[in-house]
């Protein structure tokens, strides 16, 4: 038995995954970033 290649599938499910997380990753880093900045004004 042969399996159908998901490759486009599982392609698109990581970019989401990683999307779901990275994004709001990067957002509270550029706060917390800007935040710090106030600290050194």
């Amino acid at each position: 038995m042969t399996t159908p290649n998901k490759t486009g599938s599982n392609t698109l499910q990581l970019i989401l995954a990683w999307g779901f997380v990275g994004i709001p990753l990067v957002w509270g880093v550029l706060q917390t970033l800007q935040n710090a900045m106030k600290l050194f004004q």
